[in-house]
C-alpha cells in the first residue's frame, strides 16, 4: 500500500471527533443523540443541557400523524412570530424516514442564540429536536457539527417503564398491583390492572396521575369548585353525579376529594371515580381513580394507596 494512502486512513481513523460516540438517551425517551463533549441528559425533561455554555437541547415526542401537518404548516413567518429568524430549511431523507432541517437565530434575553430545529418522522412517532447555542459558542458547535449530530439521530422502540417513571416530577412509592401503562415525558402517566392494551374502564381500572403547572383557585373557598371543573372535563366517562366532595390534606399539603358516580361512554356501563387534586405553589397534582361499580370495594382500598404513595420530586 502506499505511504501516502495509509497515511490517509491512519489520518481518517484518529480524526474521528470526540462527540462521535454511542448515541444517548435521556431518561424516558425513545430519541437518542451522539451530541458534541459538554452535553449532558436533562434531569427533568427530555433533552440535553451544557450549563458551563448555556447551551440546551429539547426533544419532543408527537404522533406520527403529526409530521404530515408540520410539514406543510411550520412556515418562516411561524417560526418568526417565535422569534426565530429563519436562515435554512433543508428537506431530507433520514433512515427513520422524511424531515427536514430549520436553522437560524433568535434573541432571547439579551443574548443571541443559534438554532437547530429537527422535524423527523418515524414509524411510530414524530420527533421535534431542539437547540440552542449562545452565538458566542458557535466555534465550539459549529453548524456542521450540529447538523450531523441531529440527522443521526436513533430511535428506540420504548424506554423502559422505571426509566419513564424516574423522569416524572413525583416518585411513586406503592404502585399497589397496579402497572404502568402509558407515560407522557415528564408529567404523567397511567396505571391500569389488567391484560388489555385498549384501556377502557369498563373492561379494567385506570389509574391517571398527572402534574398540572398553572393558575390555582385564589381562595380555599373555590377548590371545590375547581375540583369540579376540572372532573368535569374527563373523557371516556358521561352522566356524573357526585357522591361526595370535601377538602383533604394530602402529602402535608391541602388537596380536595371527590367520589362520583358516572357511566362509560362507549359501554354505557356504571362506573365509580374517585378524584385528587394536591395543590402546590405553581399548580396540582391530579390522581384520578376510575373502575366498574362492581368491582370498586375492591379496588378503592388500592387506589388510595397509590394515592398516599405519591411524593414530589
Amino acid at each position: 500500500m502506499p505511504r501516502r494512502l495509509l497515511l490517509l486512513l491512519i489520518f481518517m481513523v484518529t480524526a474521528v471527533p470526540a462527540w462521535a460516540a454511542d448515541p444517548v438517551f435521556p431518561p424516558g425517551s425513545r430519541v437518542g443523540l451522539a451530541l458534541p463533549d459538554g452535553f449532558v441528559p436533562g434531569k427533568t425533561y427530555a433533552g440535553f443541557e451544557n450549563r458551563e455554555k448555556r447551551a440546551l437541547v429539547l426533544i419532543t415526542e408527537l404522533p406520527a400523524s403529526a409530521y404530515a401537518d408540520l410539514d406543510r404548516q411550520v412556515a418562516d413567518e411561524q417560526l418568526w412570530k417565535q422569534g426565530v429568524i429563519v436562515e435554512t430549511r433543508e428537506p431530507m431523507t433520514l433512515g427513520t424516514g422524511p424531515a427536514f432541517l430549520v436553522t437560524g437565530r433568535q434573541e432571547a434575553e439579551g443574548q443571541l442564540f443559534r438554532r437547530w430545529i429537527l422535524f423527523g418522522s418515524t414509524p411510530d412517532f414524530t420527533a421535534i429536536i431542539s437547540v440552542q447555542v449562545p452565538d458566542a459558542e458557535k466555534e465550539a458547535y459549529p453548524d456542521a457539527t450540529m447538523r450531523a449530530a441531529l440527522t443521526g439521530f436513533v430511535v428506540r422502540a420504548t424506554a423502559p417503564a422505571e426509566e419513564q417513571l424516574d423522569a416524572l416530577p413525583f416518585r411513586l412509592r406503592d404502585l399497589a398491583g397496579f402497572r404502568v401503562a402509558r407515560v407522557v415525558a415528564g408529567s404523567a402517566t397511567l396505571l391500569t390492572d389488567g391484560p388489555n392494551e385498549s384501556l377502557d374502564v369498563a373492561e379494567q381500572p385506570l389509574v391517571l396521575i398527572v402534574a398540572v403547572a398553572g393558575a390555582l383557585p385564589a381562595q380555599p373557598s373555590d377548590r371545590d369548585r375547581f375540583a369540579r371543573g376540572v372532573l368535569a372535563e374527563t373523557r371516556g366517562i358521561k352522566d356524573i353525579r357526585l357522591v361526595r366532595s370535601e377538602p383533604l390534606r394530602m402529602g402535608g399539603q391541602q388537596g380536595h376529594e371527590i367520589i362520583a358516580q358516572a357511566k362509560d361512554i362507549k359501554t354505557n356501563s356504571d362506573v365509580m371515580v374517585a378524584q385528587w387534586l394536591r395543590f402546590g405553589h405553581s399548580g396540582h397534582l391530579r390522581v384520578l381513580g376510575m373502575a366498574r361499580t362492581d368491582g370498586w370495594s375492591e379496588i378503592f382500598p388500592r387506589l388510595r394507596a397509590v394515592r398516599d404513595g405519591i411524593d414530589l420530586r
